[in-house]
């Protein structure tokens, strides 16, 4: 699949297996005498980064995984071993594990030598039906969620899904909520194969990476890349469509501040964020009923913790994260909420809204 995001495109491959060097610069039309790699992985995928090196002897950046390290302190981690390693602007910053890796060597791809090629290995299910396209990378500051970031996509995106045979069931789990969401905006075929197939997926992932039962993890991949690619070819910047890919976001990036980054995957808040969206859409009259009760049944099949007041946090703390929200604009925020096909975006007008939203977080509005 190839993706034109205005000046920039991005080619994606989902396969079995992570790709080689030789693989990676041949994609990118690269001779293997002049391909300048710098790997940046953590200590979760340093063992997929050495298999890609193959053996040779190639520069490798190695921060500590978690949330918690999504920091300007990590940007400069990577600056730093590309400048020791004496790379130029033609260097390929090679992104090797989930969203934060990616975000992180993204961003610092974006910001070295005013802009060197970025290519990204996704290892996790939540970064290859997410964040893996699009281009939006950066990095935690002042205890909110992405505050500092850039849009640059991948050039070259590796969905590897032989890496989902190691990973712990909570990022399993994590990753499926994006799968939820993305299948809640493109339509109900999405969601009811979901629905079928996906809570098995979860207890027994290793019967869906073999054999003719593989095909419902790589069709629902290529399904949320499919969607995601076309929605971000139509608008990169997130000046319209796109903002409908924050469904549940909202509440989402509040919940996750307010509880602490890392405490809880971003997938985890995601679902909350979404049922807590059904809510106020049903409270505004934009989200019907029987669509409301059919969502927060399908994310409910995967035992999520949907409750309000959040276990981990409470309303007042969740409310103040919210409205420190980087995506609020003319000091109004922005709620996506689900209509009756997909989703459309609700600017709240006034103190009355967010009263609302209040009611909505404390537990007030549960349907």
């Amino acid at each position: 699949m190839k993706f034109d995001f205005s000046e920039y495109s991005s080619s994606v491959f989902i396969s079995s297996e992570v790709p080689s060097l030789e693989k990676i610069s041949g994609d990118l039309g690269i001779e293997s005498g002049k391909f300048k790699p710098l790997l940046v992985a953590d200590e979760n995928t340093r063992i997929i980064a050495a298999k890609i090196a193959g053996g040779a002897d190639i520069p490798l950046c190695l921060l500590q995984s978690g949330e918690e390290n999504k920091s300007w302190q990590a940007v400069e981690e990577i600056l730093s071993a590309a400048c020791e390693a004496g790379l130029g602007r033609d260097a390929i910053f090679i992104g090797v594990g989930g969203g934060v890796i990616g975000d992180l060597c993204g961003f610092a791809a974006s910001i070295y030598m005013r802009g060197c090629r970025f290519v990204l290995v996704s290892t996790t299910l939540l970064g290859m039906v997410d964040a893996s396209v699009g281009g939006k990378t950066g990095f935690d500051l002042f205890g909110i969620k992405n505050l500092a970031g850039s849009f640059y996509p991948a050039q070259s995106v590796y969905l590897p899904v032989d890496c989902l045979r190691t990973l712990p069931p909570k990022e399993l789990k994590s990753g499926m909520a994006e799968l939820l969401k993305t299948a809640v905006l493109s339509g109900d075929d999405f969601l009811d194969m979901l629905a079928d197939f996906g809570a098995d997926f979860l207890s027994n992932p290793q019967k869906y990476l073999d054999g003719e039962s593989s095909l419902f993890i790589y069709r629902a991949i290529e399904k949320a890349v499919l969607y995601k690619g076309g929605v971000v070819t139509e608008d990169l910047r997130e000046s319209g469509k796109r903002m409908l890919l924050n469904l549940g976001h909202t509440f989402a990036h509040a919940l996750e501040a307010a509880a602490g980054l890392g405490k809880l995957s971003h997938g985890e808040a995601v679902a909350w964020g979404i049922v807590r969206s059904c809510e106020l859409g049903l409270a505004l009259g934009i989200t019907p009923r029987g669509r409301a009760e059919k969502i927060k049944k399908v994310i409910a099949l995967f035992d999520y913790e949907l409750s309000c007041p959040h276990p981990l946090a409470d309303t007042d703390s969740i409310l103040k994260a919210m409205l420190s929200d980087k995506k609020k604009k003319n000091n109004k925020l922005t709620f996506i909420v689900p209509d009756e096909k997909s989703a459309c975006p609700y600017v709240c007008q006034n103190e009355e809204y967010i009263k609302l939203a209040e009611k909505i977080i404390n537990g007030e509005y549960v349907f």
